[in-house]
């Protein structure tokens, strides 16, 4: 697995402007530091679910959060899953913010992104599996998007074990060490979704797509 360079410039703010000689040289060698370093982990579990109003529910939880109900609309059963690339990126930060701001900032964008290419590996493996089941998968939906309140963090450590599994820790502020690490759900639906050419649903004006995931 290595670093999406593109969508770590997006992150330090280049969009679609190319990045100077400098950064993109500081960019790579944090890229290639994060991948030796970093030790990716990962787990999932699947739940029956059930969507009432504004209510989801799944094992003994239940969770209040319109956005949440309007994502998984007609998903019977959602993937509860956790994920982190573990401590390499918050020492690097600790190193460098010491004597290299920028490439401090350099490796929060690479480390953005290199979470998010894991989890869209976790999702892929997720996908198949699903798949032999006649099952689509929506967008990964997370807390703190919309309402989906970040206090579910708690009771998402508690049912995944991601302390004792994955090493995840959770702080007062339902955080998580190593920073670079994310929590998720994805619903599954027996219904496909159509095509659509938008890269990401940020890019997309159709504001009241069930599959959106912002």
């Amino acid at each position: 697995m290595k670093v999406d360079r593109k969508e770590a410039l997006r992150y330090l703010g280049y969009g679609r402007k190319e990045a100077d000689g400098q950064t993109q040289r500081l960019l790579d060698g944090v890229a290639e530091e994060l991948e030796q370093d970093s030790l990716p982990k990962s787990i999932y579990r699947e739940y029956g679910c059930k969507v009432e109003g504004n209510v989801v529910s799944f094992g003994n939880l239940d969770i209040t959060s319109s956005s949440l109900a309007k994502n998984l609309e007609g998903c019977e059963r959602i993937v509860l899953l956790a994920a982190t690339i573990g401590r390499a990126a918050d020492l690097m930060i600790k190193k460098y913010s010491v004597v290299n701001l920028a490439k401090a900032a350099i490796v929060q964008a690479a480390g953005a992104a290199y979470i998010e290419s894991y989890m869209d590996e976790i999702e892929s493996e997720i996908q198949r599996e699903a798949k032999k089941q006649g099952l689509y998968l929506r967008p990964r939906f997370s807390p703190g998007y919309g309402d989906f309140p970040l206090e579910c963090q708690k009771d998402i450590f508690a049912m995944l074990e991601c302390s004792k599994r994955i090493g995840i820790a959770l702080t007062a502020g339902n955080l998580m060490m190593p920073s670079k690490s994310v929590t998720a759900l994805i619903g599954l639906t027996p219904i496909e979704r159509q095509s659509c050419q938008m890269a990401a649903c940020s890019q997309c004006e159709k504001t009241d797509c069930v599959f959106r995931a912002d």
